[in-house]
Order: C-alpha cells, then sequence, then structure tokens
C-alpha cells in the first residue's frame, strides 16, 4: 500500500504574512481540493479564532490567499468554528463572533464571513443520519450542511488530548455543544450552588426532566441525566459545571470516533492543513501569549487528517530532540492516531513531501 502524501514547506513566524499566506496557498495547491470545488458549494474553513489574550492562533493575514484561491471556484466560503462548553467570550455565537473580529477576522480582512456553526448557544444540531449513528447528532450543522471542509488548524499540546492537530480540530471543533460534552466528560454535569440563581431556566430546558428545585438552587439527578448539554448552553450564570478531568484515552477515542463522522460526512472532500508555528504547551483556548517548546518549523497539509497530524508531530519531536508533549503532560497522545487508523479516519503510514 502507497504511503500518504503530506506536503512540507518551512515557515516562520518572523517571516512576512505575505510570505507565509503564499505558503499556505503553496500547501493547499499541492493538496488537490480546489479542482473539486463548483460553483455552488459550500466551502467551510474550520479554525480557532484564539481564546481572548491568545497570541498564538493563526493570524487571519495567513488565510488570505486561500480563501483568494477557493473564491476563484465558488463565493460560498466561510470560516467558522463552533462555541466552548467552558463560560467565556467564546460560548456564544454573538460574543465569539466579535472576538474573531478583534482578532483581526473581519470581513474587510478576510473577505469571507464568519459563521459559528453551533449557533447562538451552540445547542443547534443536526438530526441523525442513521439510527446506528447516534452522534451524528450532535455534530454542528453549519459545518455538516457544508459541501467542503477546510481544517486550517495550529498545532499544540493540550491538557486532556497531549497533541491539538487536525484530529481534534475535525472532532471536537465541529461538534455541538453535546457533542463536546460527551467527549469531555465522564461524569454528568453538575450545579454549583454558589452560582445558580434558581431561575429555573434549566430545568424548562432539560429533556429528560433531570433538573430538580432544591434548598434554595436546582440539583441534576445523574440517573436521568443523558449528557445532552442543554443545561450548559442557557445557564447565564455558569453554574453547570463538568468534570474536566476526564481519562484521557476515552477522551482521545471519542474524539476520534466524532473526526471519523464528520470526514465521512465529506466524502473525500476535505482538506487538513496543519501550521507548526508558535507550538505551545497549551491550545489556544489559553487567555495568554504562551512561549514556544520549540522553534518553528513550517506548514504541513495532506487529504488524510492522521497522516498530517503524525507527520507534525514528528517533526516536532525530532526538532526538540525529546517528546516536548508528554514533557508538558504525561498523556499518550497517540491514543487518537491509533483510534483514528482503526476507525478508517486515515493512516499514519505517510510520506513527507518537500514543497518547491
Amino acid at each position: 500500500m502507497d504511503k500518504i502524501p503530506v506536503f512540507f514547506l518551512p515557515a516562520e513566524e518572523k517571516e512576512s504574512p505575505d510570505i507565509v499566506r503564499e505558503k499556505i496557498l503553496h500547501i493547499y495547491r499541492r493538496i488537490g481540493l480546489n479542482e473539486t470545488v463548483a460553483k455552488e458549494d459550500f466551502v467551510a474553513v474550520k479554525i480557532h479564532f484564539g481564546e481572548r489574550g491568545n497570541k498564538g492562533h493563526i493570524k487571519p493575514s495567513w488565510t488570505r490567499d486561500l480563501i483568494d484561491e477557493v473564491r476563484t471556484r465558488t463565493e460560498r466560503i466561510f470560516l467558522t468554528d463552533t462555541n466552548t462548553l467552558y463560560t467565556g467570550p467564546r460560548s456564544n455565537a454573538v460574543e465569539h463572533i466579535r472576538l474573531a473580529w478583534k482578532h483581526g477576522f473581519t470581513p474587510e480582512a478576510v473577505g469571507v464571513p464568519v459563521i459559528i456553526a453551533d449557533g447562538l448557544l451552540g445547542r443547534d444540531k443536526t438530526a441523525p443520519a442513521s439510527a446506528d449513528s447516534p452522534m451524528t447528532s450532535r455534530i454542528a450543522p453549519g459545518i455538516r450542511d457544508a459541501d467542503v471542509l477546510i481544517c486550517l488548524s495550529h498545532i499544540t499540546g493540550h491538557v486532556q488530548t497531549g497533541v491539538g492537530g487536525a484530529i481534534k480540530n475535525l472532532g471536537m471543533g465541529c461538534a455541538s455543544r453535546a457533542g463536546k460534552l460527551d467527549q469531555h466528560s465522564v461524569v454528568h454535569p453538575r450545579i454549583n450552588p454558589k452560582l445558580c440563581r434558581n431561575c429555573s431556566l434549566c430545568i424548562d430546558f432539560c429533556p429528560e426532566q433531570a433538573i430538580v428545585q432544591a434548598e434554595g438552587h436546582v440539583v441534576i439527578d445523574g440517573k436521568r441525566c443523558i449528557g445532552c448539554g442543554e443545561c450548559l448552553a442557557v445557564c447565564k450564570r455558569g453554574a453547570v459545571k463538568i468534570s474536566w478531568h476526564g481519562d484521557a484515552r476515552r477522551v482521545q477515542e471519542k474524539m476520534a470516533e466524532y473526526a471519523r463522522l464528520v470526514h465521512k460526512n465529506f466524502a473525500g472532500r476535505a482538506a487538513f492543513i496543519n501550521v507548526l508555528i508558535r507550538i505551545t504547551k497549551d491550545c489556544d483556548c489559553m487567555s495568554k501569549d504562551q512561549p514556544r517548546i520549540v522553534d518553528d518549523i513550517g506548514i504541513l497539509g495532506s487529504r488524510d487528517p492522521v497522516a498530517v497530524d503524525k507527520a507534525s508531530v514528528d517533526l516536532i519531536l525530532r526538532s526538540a530532540g525529546s517528546d516536548v508533549f508528554r514533557a508538558g503532560y504525561d498523556i499518550d497522545w497517540e491514543i487518537q492516531l491509533r483510534r483514528g487508523e482503526e476507525l478508517g479516519l486515515g493512516r499514519r503510514d505517510y510520506e513527507l513531501v518537500s514543497v518547491d
């Protein structure tokens, strides 16, 4: 069996934005996806706009040439992400879009709109595609309804998965709030009574009547809770909490399963570009300017999310001379790659192809 081609160009943050965006364009062209795009197609460019105060996220200026290339085929292209489980400026579409604008992702700068794919509060989700795939109901419809997907991912470490790349951007990043909850937590949500104002809004939205009144606050009945995330979405006080200390194996395996569902939806009409610039211990959800854990490396791209993540990590570890991801968090980050390969999401057997 032939190895999966992963295209590579060296790049550094100190280079001018024009040079970096040209390199991303060259990688995209080598992937060969644009030739499949038709005039009536909707093209979703999945990206992370960066948490407030974060400096490591992909820069809007780097995306412009890729966007313009797609626009030679269709005007129906948009930048997209989904809302977060945790409370903050990325937990609802209004503040999320405003934050994207603040970070430079304005229509004037990038030439396309920003669409938050799971709706105002992250509650939007699609109907199941089949009875044996209930998780498909938890994929953000703004992504699932697109015809073509381009995942533009910033490679970083991650507190729960060890590494965050194309698989995480595809699986976790394309899920609705309920899908994220399904992947993140091994326990049901709980109520912080100090924050609960007893407004009963969560009771009204709970589809299983799992939330009941207690003394001055509400509580969640774990036996009835199905983990849909509705209470997380509608609580305006941040009183609904989940455990972020789930088993790393389960989180990664569920993430790969969701990634497979999203990838399958596009039937080969998806591309994955990984940016190995300002690689940090934590992901772009951190509200701070983090130091690099390794020197800048470059841009990688492929049709295969497993291969591009494996090639990315191999280059990083080779450059660092050690496993900087395991040094940050003692997590077996290869679980997501192995599970992705088992599911048919992609293959780890790749060939690195340098682009002229």
